[in-house]
């Protein structure tokens, strides 16, 4: 592979082809299974965007495969802070301070990781649109380019509370070597804990972030938590938070359309009509 010079911390398989990109981070091999979906609807969405995967030194036939698929490849480093910093957001650490309450995380996800998402500001381009891994595109959101940073869709799946929280799975950003500066700057301080971790720093960074609609990061739990919210036709982003389509897990029965929809897409076949996706329960 010939390395593209980047930042430090980064490292390109090839240059960029547009001055505009999607990206999602997978931060292990666990998660190729998503990003290969996730790919697979952007293309079907029809965007000329780049589609971008960071990763931390995915094995190769990995990153072959999420090559196949349009994507270019950047390795990231982990972010450069301080072993204190470290300590209180591993793991065990984290989930000890603010366990998951409302749905189960799988073992292989990883909190520290999620930081990774930071460097995008660091990416050679002028605008970006992030889609965490777990998710699938279901409708052209180009339209998402345009927009300010930093817009976010609120975390809203199984209470009103969630409208006064952001949902870090699909949000706008605008690369710029001094806003990542900055953000290094308020991210690792003495004593400081980021309870969802980029989640709840990002939000806390960008206090007045621009809200997107729901439909734009629909969260699956909503399916069967708050149901009225639901509408297929106006659905961009479907995001599976907590439990994985790609995993055998105890709310499957519950979910088995949103499944299914995202078996579809895995498999490469062609978007389904909507339209005649089953509404949720009563």
């Amino acid at each position: 592979m010939t390395a593209i010079p980047l930042p430090d911390g980064l490292m390109a398989d090839m240059p960029a082809r547009s001055d505009r990109a999607y990206v999602t981070l997978v931060s292990n091999d666990a998660y190729l299974p998503g990003a290969e979906a996730l790919l697979r609807s952007l293309r079907l969405t029809g965007t000329d965007a780049d589609l971008v995967v960071l990763h931390r030194a995915l094995d190769p036939d990995a990153q072959a495969r999420l090559t196949r698929l349009g994507a270019r490849m950047v390795q990231a480093d982990l972010l450069p802070t301080s072993e204190a910093f470290d300590l209180t957001h591993a793991r065990d650490a984290l989930h000890a301070r603010a366990a998951f309450t409302r749905g189960g995380k799988p073992a292989f996800h990883t909190p520290l990781d999620n930081f990774i998402k930071l460097r995008l500001w660091q990416l050679d381009y002028a605008r970006v649109v992030f889609v965490d891994a777990d998710a699938i595109v279901l409708r052209n959101i180009d339209k998402l380019f345009a927009m300010p940073e930093f817009c976010a869709a609120p975390n809203v799946y199984d209470g009103l509370d969630g409208f006064r929280r952001m949902n870090s799975g699909v949000f706008t950003a605008r690369p710029d070597s001094a806003t990542f500066a900055a953000m290094m700057a308020h991210l690792d301080r003495p004593g400081i804990f980021w309870r969802r971790t980029d989640q709840t720093f990002l939000q806390n960074f960008f206090p007045d972030w621009h809200g997107l609609s729901v439909h734009h990061n629909m969260l699956q739990y909503a399916w069967f938590a708050m149901p009225g919210l639901w509408d297929w036709d106006q659905i961009r982003v479907l995001h599976y938070q907590y439990e994985k389509p790609w995993q055998d897990h105890d709310k499957a029965d519950r979910l088995r359309p949103l499944i299914e929809l995202w078996r579809t897409i895995a498999r490469g076949d062609p978007m389904p009509d909507l339209s005649r996706m089953p509404g949720p329960p009563a």
